[in-house]
């Protein structure tokens, strides 16, 4: 007779969740916002945001303790997102200072200047979308579009009387457009890698979705600048030229700094050295055409300060990591006119350490995975399969607080889904685009949403409503899937994307 040995479980292998377990930390986390939301109204992102996640993650710890995750793998999980993250902070800390000296230099206050002149207020909006867009096409990024031109516009905008959040909306519309569609975007070449189909054919499929929604933003924007009530009169913009051409050599010169900054970008400079060269060319511009702020902002620092030098050093070193104020008789330019360095990115850095926290706690016992693989039990068509998809990279957007997780996690996920479904691969990388990269910036936490907020100096819920083509992006996605228009397959006449 045969002799049957039973082995005993491993006692150290850690226990699968439940859905209960796993959504315990993520309601506990909505509780908290939204009490957060209640009590501190817009000064939610000052500490309240960043404790809510950090108690979010201790709860998250508990479950995953429970469940027999030892206390070193919930560590080595949370510094492991964490350091995902440090690209994006270090990225941020340079938009400071980059941010500072562009005003110091007046290469900021420059752009205002002439775009007051240029843009009609009933069109700008519409430009706003089309400028950004063409930029980040060009760039291949949403951030260096934002920190740039974007910060400009929202100048301009404000001396136009125009809402910040609709500037904002119209800034993030245009460079989320660019960047989804340029091949120099990460995003856009990480979808298609981890769907396995190449880079240009993802590109010309995201046309399908992608035209429609920026068709319908830019008629959006042109009609709300039509009908828009502006606060500010053709006189008010001339006290504004005036102000600035008082306080600033305003010259054409200036232009070359942000030309530079595009140009090395096109070049593909990474974004943190081209930030960090951006923002030294922006202090030397400011030493050699505003030397009397340069001695302005020392002379407040230190008033005794008489030699160039150390003024020079003093106001530019300023401006990189601390506050600064150009102060004019208008008091709507003085608004326009400040910075914070460095130092005043600290804030969201704070919130996207204890997102990223947060994310690698959920991440070390499963709850995630388990989560989102209970979700794909309603993926039954093609229809479905795009909305569980995108519902998805949405959810990992929130919990996990950074979007190439919104792309990778769904992209391994959905793959074998896709697939059974005779589904080709370009389908699932525009899909990934449309759930995870387009809809990051509307996340306050995310990294992009809070980066993107504290650029602009606009709350990601004001400007949230008027980000209409990151809106409608993943609605055209689920709308075109349950039409079944153009949604490729195994077997139609043109051949499968090709992955080498």
């Amino acid at each position: 007779m045969a002799a049957y040995v039973v082995i005993p479980m491993n006692p150290e292998e850690p226990r699968k969740p439940n859905l209960l377990q796993a959504l315990i930390p993520i309601v506990v986390l909505i509780g908290l916002l939204v009490l957060n939301v209640n009590y501190f109204g817009d000064h939610t992102l000052d500490g309240a945001n960043q404790f809510a996640l950090i108690l979010a993650s201790a709860v998250a710890g508990i479950v995953a303790i429970s469940l027999g995750v030892k206390w070193a793998h919930i560590r080595e999980s949370m510094v492991k997102s964490i350091g995902s993250a440090m690209p994006s902070i270090l990225i941020l800390l340079m938009i400071g200072a980059l941010a500072g000296t562009w005003l110091l230099s007046g290469v900021i206050p420059t752009l205002i200047y002439y775009g007051l002149q240029v843009f009609h207020p009933k069109i700008f909006l519409f430009a706003t979308v089309i400028i950004a867009g063409m930029v980040s096409l060009a760039t291949g990024s949403s951030w260096s579009t934002v920190a740039t031109i974007g910060i400009a516009l929202i100048g301009v905008g404000q001396a136009l009387g125009i809402s910040e959040g609709l500037i904002a909306g119209a800034v993030i519309s245009g460079a989320y457009f660019g960047d989804k569609m340029s091949p120099l975007s990460d995003t856009t070449n990480l979808a298609p890698a981890m769907a396995g189909t190449d880079l240009f054919t993802h590109i010309r499929y995201m046309t399908i979705t992608t035209v429609p929604a920026m068709s319908v933003t830019l008629i959006i924007f042109l009609v709300i600048g039509f009908t828009y009530k502006f606060e500010s009169t053709p006189g008010d913009i001339d006290l504004v030229l005036e102000a600035i051409n008082s306080k600033f050599r305003v010259t054409p010169w200036l232009m070359l700094v942000p030309a530079f900054l595009i140009l090395i970008i096109l070049k593909k400079v990474p974004p943190l050295p081209a930030l960090l060269a951006g923002s030294l060319i922006g202090g030397l511009f400011a030493i050699i055409f505003q030397p009397h702020l340069v001695r302005e902002v020392a002379h407040g620092l230190d008033s005794s300060t008489t030699s160039l030098f150390k003024a020079s050093y003093l106001s530019v070193m300023q401006s990189v990591f601390g506050d600064i104020a150009i102060t004019t008789p208008n008091e709507v330019v003085n608004e326009l006119l400040t910075s914070t360095g460095m130092r005043g990115m600290l804030n969201t850095i704070w919130l996207i350490l204890s997102a990223m926290v947060f994310g690698g706690t959920m991440e070390s016992a499963g709850l995630l995975v388990k989560i989102t693989s209970s979700v794909m039990r309603w993926a039954n068509s093609t229809g479905s399969l795009v909305t569980t998809t995108i519902a998805t990279s949405i959810f990992f957007n929130i919990t996990a607080s950074d979007q190439y997780i919104a792309i990778v996690v769904p992209g391994r996920m959905f793959a074998n889904s896709y697939k059974k479904m005779g589904l080709k691969p370009e389908v699932l990388s525009r899909t990934l685009e449309d759930g995870g990269t387009i809809t990051s910036v509307l996340v306050p936490w995310n990294t992009c949403g809070a980066t993107q907020s504290r650029v602009l100096g606009v709350p990601t819920l004001e400007y949230l409503p008027y980000a209409f083509f990151n809106i409608l992006s993943p609605l055209f996605s689920i709308l075109f899937a349950h039409l079944n228009y153009k949604i490729r397959r195994y077997g139609d006449d043109e051949p499968a994307a090709s992955t080498t």
